[in-house]
C-alpha cells in the first residue's frame, strides 16, 4: 500500500470540485507527525510486504514469511539483518534493470523510469528508480507545503506562478528505460498537470517553455511570460535559488528585447523553435494585440533600476508577489544575498527538503528566514533511520566515527545524523549522505537542520574541511571584498595535491574594479579563517602550502553550466560544486583564471 495524504475535495480558499483542503492536509500531517513510530513500523511493513521476495533481499529474509508477519517483528527483522548500503550496493541491480531485466530485483512494481543524479561535483552521474510513487510523494509536499505557506501567505485564487523550472531531455536505456531528471519526471506527470488546477493558480508558462531543451530559450522566454503576467504573479519559485539568481541576471542583460517584444507583439529572434513560438506568440498576442502601455510601464521601471544596480527588481516588476519560493539551503545559501539585492525584503521562504532518492522534509515555518529553516520529517514517505555522528579525535583524518543507527522516533535534539533511506522505490537501508541535526520536533516527527554532505570536500593531509566550513571560509574574504565595491559571482575550490606539499585553490568570479593588494588581503584572510585544527597544524608545519585564490574572467561560470547542460544535466538540477576533481570543470576554470594570488600567512612561521 503506498502512502497517501488525504481527499481532496474541497478547499476553503478555492471553491470548487477536487481543491486542496490544505486545513485538511494540515490535520492529515497532524495526526501522522504524533503517531512517528507506528507510522514509521507501518510504513516498512508496507514497503516490504510490497516486495517480498525480490532479489536483492532474498540473501537476508529469504528465509521468513514475511506476509504473515507482524510489523513490529517485521521491523525488528529487517534492522537486524538487512545490512546498511550504500549506492553503490544497488547498482548491479539498477544496471540489470536498465539493460531490460524484468525479473523482480529491487521491486515487484514495473520500473520504466530511472532518475539521473547531476554528477556535477565529480562527474558521475547516478541512476535512482523512480516509479508512480515518486510522483505522487511530490504532489504530496507541494499540497504540504502550500498548506503551512498559505497560512503565513494566503495567494489569490487564479493568479499566477512564475515558475523558473526546466524539463532534460531524456533518452533511452539498453532495456527500453526512460531516463531523465527527477524533476524531468515529475513535471510531465499526470499529478503536475493537475496540481496548479487543485490549487487555483497557474504557472505563467506553458509546457512548451518547460520542455523545450535549450535553457537559454526557455528561461527568455519565461521572463517574457512574466513580464506579460506581471501584475497577476503572486509568488515567483524555481526548483534552486540558484537558478532564479541566473534567470534575474538574464533579465538585467535582456530588458530591452523582453520589453521590446511586449511593445510589438513580436518575439526574439533568438527563440528558434517553430513550436515554442507559435505557443508565446498566441499569449502575449491574446488581449488584442500588442500591450504597449505595459511596455513603457516596464521600460520606465527598468531604466530606474539600472541605476541602482537592479535593487528591489521583483517587488517593482512583480507588484503583487507575496514571497520567493526555492530549495535556498546548503550550497544555495551563497546566492541568498544576491537574490535579497533584488527582493528588497520581499520574504523568502526556503523549498522543502528532498532528493532523488526520497523526499524527506517539509518547512512547517515559512516565516523563517532561509538561514533558520528546519524540516520536519514526513513520516509515510520512506522508512527513515539515523546514524548518530560524533567528531572523531582531532588527529584523525576521518570525519566522523559513528553508532548504530537509530529509528526516527529516537533521534535527540542537538545530535548530528547521517539520513538512511529505505523507500518504496526499491532502496534498503541506503545512506544518503547527508548530515542533518535536530533542531527540534513538530509533534513527534523531528525538524531536521541540513549541516552539509557527509564526504569532506577539501582534504590534503589530517585536514578535513567540509562545504559549511568553506562557506564561512569565503564569506569571511568577501566582507573584504564587499568594502571595496564589489562582490563574489559564484566560486568553486579544489585541493590541489599535484605538486608537493599539496594547498587549498578557490576560485572566484567577480563583478565589479579590485585593486590587487585587495585580493591579497582577502586570500590571507581565507587562509586564516579555516578553524580545522588538522589545516592549522598542517599549514604551520608547511605540510599543506599556502592557499591560492585565482580571479576568473567574467562568464566563467556561465561557461560551466553550459558545459553540463551539454552534458545532459538539467538547468533545474544544477548546483555549482563547492569543491571538484572534475577535470572537465578544472580545465575550464583554469583556462579561465586571469590572477593568482598565494597567501602570506604562516610566512613567518614557515
Amino acid at each position: 500500500m503506498e502512502p497517501t495524504l488525504v481527499s481532496n475535495n474541497k478547499n476553503k480558499s478555492s471553491n470548487g470540485s477536487g481543491n486542496f483542503d490544505f486545513e485538511k492536509i494540515i490535520s492529515w500531517f497532524e495526526d501522522v507527525s504524533n503517531n512517528t513510530g507506528s507510522v514509521q513500523t507501518e510504513i516498512l511493513s508496507n514497503i516490504l510486504k510490497q516486495n517480498n521476495g525480490v532479489e536483492y533481499l532474498k540473501k537476508w529474509l529469504g528465509g521468513y514469511n514475511i506476509l504473515e508477519m507482524e510489523a513490529c517483528a517485521l521491523e525488528s527483522l529487517f534492522t537486524s539483518l538487512v545490512p546498511i548500503a550504500s549506492h553503490a550496493d544497488f547498482e548491479p541491480f539498477i544496471q540489470r534493470i536498465s539493460d531490460g531485466d524484468t525479473a523482480p530485483l529491487l521491486t515487484r512494481q514495473p520500473i520504466t523510469t530511472l532518475s539521473l543524479s547531476s554528477g556535477t561535483t565529480d562527474g558521475r552521474q547516478k541512476f535512482v528508480p523512480f516509479t508512480r510513487h515518486s510522483a505522487q510523494t511530490t504532489l504530496q509536499i507541494f499540497t504540504l507545503s502550500a498548506a503551512y505557506r498559505s497560512r503565513v501567505y494566503p495567494i489569490r485564487e487564479g493568479g499566477r506562478v512564475l515558475e523558473f523550472i526546466y524539463g532534460s531531455n531524456c533518452f533511452k536505456t539498453k532495456g527500453n528505460l526512460t531516463v531523465g531528471t527527477a524533476t524531468t519526471h515529475c513535471y510531465a506527470s499526470e499529478e503536475f498537470k493537475t496540481k496548479n488546477h487543485k490549487a487555483k493558480s497557474f504557472s505563467c508558462s506553458p509546457q512548451e517553455v518547460i520542455f523545450n531543451g535549450d535553457y537559454k530559450q526557455s528561461t527568455y522566454c519565461h521572463l517574457l511570460l512574466g513580464l506579460f503576467y506581471s501584475d497577476q504573479v503572486e509568488f515567483i519559485t524555481s526548483a534552486f535559488v540558484y537558478t532564479m539568481v541566473q534567470a534575474f541576471t538574464t533579465f538585467e542583460e535582456h530588458w530591452r528585447e523582453l520589453c521590446n517584444d511586449i511593445k510589438n507583439g513580436t518575439l526574439s529572434s533568438r527563440i528558434k523553435s517553430p513550436k515554442l513560438r507559435d505557443a508565446i506568440l498566441e499569449i502575449i498576442n491574446s488581449k488584442n494585440g500588442p500591450n504597449t502601455n505595459l511596455a513603457s510601464k516596464l521600460e520606465g521601471y527598468c531604466e530606474e533600476l539600472e541605476k541602482v544596480d537592479w535593487f528591489g527588481l521583483i517587488p517593482k516588476i512583480w507588484p503583487n508577489a507575496k514571497y520567493m519560493y526555492s530549495i535556498m539551503t546548503g550550497s544555495m545559501i551563497p546566492y541568498l544575498k544576491k537574490l535579497r539585492h533584488y527582493g528588497n525584503g520581499l520574504p523568502m521562504i526556503s523549498a522543502d527538503y528532498g532528493s532523488t532518492e526520497s523526499w524527506i522534509g517539509v518547512n512547517v515555518d515559512p516565516s523563517l528566514d532561509p538561514e533558520q529553516v528546519t524540516f520536519a520529517v514526513v513520516p509515510t514517505f520512506s522508512y527513515f533511520e539515523f546514524i548518530p555522528l560524533h567528531r572523531n579525535k582531532q588527529d584523525s583524518c576521518d570525519d566522523f566515527f559513528e553508532d548504530k543507527p537509530i529509528p526516527l522516533s529516537k533521534v535527540i535534539v542537538g545530535q548530528h545524523y547521517e539520513i538512511v533511506l529505505t523507500t518504496f522505490t526499491g532502496l534498503y537501508r541506503c545512506r544518503l549522505g547527508d548530515v542533518v541535526e535536530v533542531a527540534g520536533f513538530h509533534n513527534g516527527t523531528p525538524k531536521l537542520n541540513f549541516v552539509c554532505r557527509r564526504k569532506l570536500i577539501l582534504t590534503v593531509n589530517i585536514d578535513k574541511n567540509t562545504e559549511k566550513d568553506l562557506q564561512l571560509v569565503v564569506e569571511r574574504g568577501s566582507q573584504i571584498l564587499n568594502k571595496s565595491k564589489a562582490e563574489i559571482v559564484d566560486f568553486t575550490s579544489n585541493a590541489d595535491v599535484k605538486n608537493q606539499p599539496g594547498h587549498y585553490v578557490i576560485y572566484w568570479e567577480i563583478k565589479g574594479e579590485v585593486e590587487d593588494n585587495v585580493l591579497d588581503d582577502c586570500c590571507r584572510e581565507m587562509d586564516l579563517s579555516f578553524a580545522d585544527h588538522g589545516y592549522v597544524v598542517s599549514r604551520k608545519t608547511n605540510s599543506i602550502g599556502p592557499l591560492e585564490l585565482c580571479i576568473l574572467e567574467r562568464g566563467t561560470f556561465k561557461k560551466i553550466l553550459d558545459s553540463f547542460i551539454a552534458s545532459g544535466v538539467a538547468l533545474n538540477q544544477f548546483k555549482t560544486p563547492r569543491c571538484t576533481n572534475n577535470h572537465v570543470l578544472l580545465k575550464i576554470l583554469d583556462t579561465c583564471t586571469i590572477k593568482r594570488f598565494h597567501s602570506t600567512a604562516y610566512s613567518s612561521i614557515n
